[in-house]
Formats: C-alpha cells, sequence, structure tokens
C-alpha cells in the first residue's frame, strides 16, 4: 500500500514539474494543435489552386476552349503569354504548366491527324506536378473527343466497374494526415517527456534525494510514466475532441471509449521506450540524438506514412517489434473502420507485451545505474 501510495506522490511532484515548465507545456499545446492543423491541410493529395500558363498558336475555337477548361479548385486562371516567354517564366517560377497549343491544332483534328501538344512542367513540385500532368491530359483529351464528335462522348463496355469508396468515401486528404500526426506527436511528446524526466533529475541533482528516500527503482519509474502519461493523454483527448473531430471534422466511427484504452497502453509502450532512452544517455545532447535514431524510424516505419505492405520485404518482419506500428493499426481501424474489441485485440495484446519487454529492460537498467550511483 505504501509503495503505491509514494509512486502517486512522486508522479505529482512529475506533473508540477512539468506544469510550471512554460516552454514544455507551450511546446505541448504547440504540438497538439497547431502542428497537427498545419500538417493535415498543408499536404495535399490533390491539384489544388495550381499556375497555369497558355501557349496558344493556333488561335481557334477549339484551341480557346481547351485554355478556358482549366478552373478552379484545380488550377489558378490560365494566362496567356507567348512561346518567347515560357523559359523565363518557368525559370522564374510564375507558373508550374504551361501548355503549348500547336498552329493548326483544329485543323489537324478535323483531317483525323494527331497533333502533338507540349505540356512544361516544374517538377519541384513533385506530388503536384505528377497529379496535375495527368489532370491537363484528362482536360484536353476530353475538349478534343467532345470537339471531333460534336457531343459527350459515351463507349459502351462489356464490363460495368462499379467503385465504392470504403471509409472516407469523398477521400478527402486531412482525414489521413490528421489523424497520423495526432498519432505520431502522441509519441514524440511519450518518449521525450518520460526520458527527459529522468535526465532532469541526474542534471538537477535531485536524483541523489531519491536515492537516500526509502523507494524502489520501480517506484521512480512507475511515478514518471503515470504523471507524463497523464499529461499525453489529456491533451490527446482535448485534441481528438476539439481539433480532429471539431475543427478538421473528422469522423469517429468507432468507440471512443476503446480509442481511448489503447491509447492508454500505448502511452505505457511510448513511456517504457523513453524511460529506456532516458537511462541510457548520460546527458540531454545524448538523449537528443537517440531520439533522432529512435524517433524517425518509428515514424516511418509505422504505417502512418507508408504502409507497411509498400516498404521493402527486408524491412517488414522488423516493423513487428515497433509500438508504433500495431497502435497505428489500432488507431487507425477504429477511428476509420469502426472497429471493435474483437476485431483489435490482437494489437492492444502486442502492445502491452512489447511495453512489457521494454518497460522491464529499462527498469534493469535504471536499477543498475542506481546501484552504480550509490
Amino acid at each position: 500500500m505504501w509503495g503505491w501510495a509514494n509512486i502517486f506522490w512522486l508522479g505529482t511532484k512529475e506533473l508540477r514539474s512539468v506544469l510550471l515548465d512554460t516552454v514544455m507545456v507551450a511546446l505541448i499545446v504547440w504540438a497538439f494543435s497547431f502542428q497537427i492543423y498545419a500538417r493535415s491541410v498543408a499536404i495535399s493529395e490533390s491539384v489544388n489552386n495550381a499556375s497555369i500558363a497558355i501557349v496558344d498558336e493556333d488561335h481557334s475555337n477549339l484551341s480557346r476552349a481547351v485554355a478556358n477548361a482549366f478552373f478552379p479548385p484545380y488550377f489558378k486562371e490560365p494566362h496567356l503569354i507567348s512561346s518567347t516567354e515560357v523559359d523565363e517564366a518557368m525559370n522564374q517560377d510564375r507558373f508550374m504548366f504551361v501548355v503549348v497549343i500547336p498552329p493548326g491544332f483544329e485543323r489537324d483534328i478535323r483531317e483525323g491527324r494527331q497533333p502533338t501538344v507540349q505540356i512544361d512542367i516544374d517538377a519541384t513540385a513533385v506530388t503536384q506536378a505528377s497529379l496535375g500532368s495527368s489532370y491537363i491530359q484528362n482536360i484536353i483529351r476530353n475538349e478534343v473527343d467532345y470537339f471531333a464528335s460534336r457531343a459527350n462522348e459515351s463507349t459502351a463496355y462489356p464490363v460495368i466497374l462499379v467503385q465504392r469508396r470504403a471509409f472516407n468515401p469523398n477521400g478527402t486528404g486531412s482525414w489521413f494526415s490528421a489523424v497520423s500526426a495526432l498519432l505520431d506527436n502522441l509519441t514524440i511528446l511519450t518518449i521525450i517527456l518520460t526520458g527527459a524526466a529522468l535526465l532532469r533529475e541526474r542534471e538537477h541533482g535531485t536524483i541523489e534525494h531519491l536515492l537516500v528516500m526509502p523507494l524502489t527503482s520501480f517506484q521512480i519509474v512507475m511515478s514518471k510514466v503515470w504523471a507524463n502519461g497523464v499529461i499525453i493523454l489529456t491533451t490527446f483527448s482535448l485534441s481528438m475532441w476539439l481539433l480532429v473531430e471539431g475543427l478538421l471534422d473528422v469522423p469517429i466511427a468507432g468507440s471512443r471509449l476503446l480509442l481511448l484504452v489503447g491509447t492508454t497502453l500505448y502511452l505505457f509502450a511510448a513511456a517504457a521506450i523513453g524511460i529506456f532512452l532516458g537511462t541510457i544517455a548520460r546527458t540531454m545532447a545524448q538523449f537528443a540524438l537517440l531520439m533522432m535514431m529512435v524517433i524517425i524510424p518509428m515514424m516511418l516505419l509505422s504505417g502512418g506514412m507508408t504502409p507497411i505492405e509498400s516498404q521493402p520485404e527486408v524491412i517488414q518482419p522488423l516493423t513487428w517489434f515497433l509500438p508504433s506500428r500495431h497502435y497505428m493499426a489500432f488507431a487507425q481501424a477504429v477511428i476509420f473502420r469502426g472497429a471493435n474489441l474483437g476485431i483489435v485485440w490482437p494489437q492492444l495484446l502486442t502492445i502491452v507485451g512489447l511495453g512489457s519487454i521494454f518497460f522491464t529492460a529499462s527498469l534493469i537498467l535504471f536499477r543498475r545505474s542506481i546501484t552504480i550511483s550509490k
């Protein structure tokens, strides 16, 4: 009984230490609000307001119809320029796309020939350039087909394909970006707070105060875990409710209670990793370098940026040992697909197992460091 009381009071000390740190509080608020919003709306998976110019060397009805087919929100209003301005405009980054319609374009279409339309693309914006090229080709092809047939062309195929977009009917990219950003920040801040908590005790000299008290290594470590876990879980819940569901309008298909339970289990695993790194590192500089070596691979290999199946086959088995991979799969299943406990229990069980392994390893290392310090 006294052991758990010690854990509670040590945890309240840790809570006061974090909440009185203005910079740390500002970092937590920023990470769970502005950073998530910026990441969800800044990265677009579709062409949006792309700048485009038209070089019309034909000056025909068809060339004007093609030029007028580019309209918001995919493209900005097209600018008409001459062929001598193309290189300078591209070098000055004035336009992302330049469509050059050759002379005799309409005449060649009428006579059944296949004229060439040149599309100059600024490929420094890789995603927009790739998608925009397909958009432009489809727009020009549709205008040419309509002009050639004088009607909207309809082709009868022997097979009818019916597409059904499940879980995200409109293909809204901000839904996935917002949730991925939220889960990544959850991982980052949990590891940072718990690892830095141990280093802060060591650098401030208060670790010696703990060593002379009737406390065990388990009590010291567990107090760090629950205190920082409460802070992160509270901010996670507020961010999910106010920002993700409220401002960004991302629907939560599954049980919110199940999501919070799974997040609590994952916080235990992530906090154990933070304690493990904080025990290995002796200074904040070492801890920062370890963070770069651990957190970046966890984010890249968790499945939030690239699906596990799309990663190299050599890497895929190694991702199984990352708690972030299983939590990402759990959270996406609950949020987007409305999965219940009967579906996601393997991910939860794996998170608990990996968390227990990391917690035991960190506890052993911390106990050894205490023995050395004594």
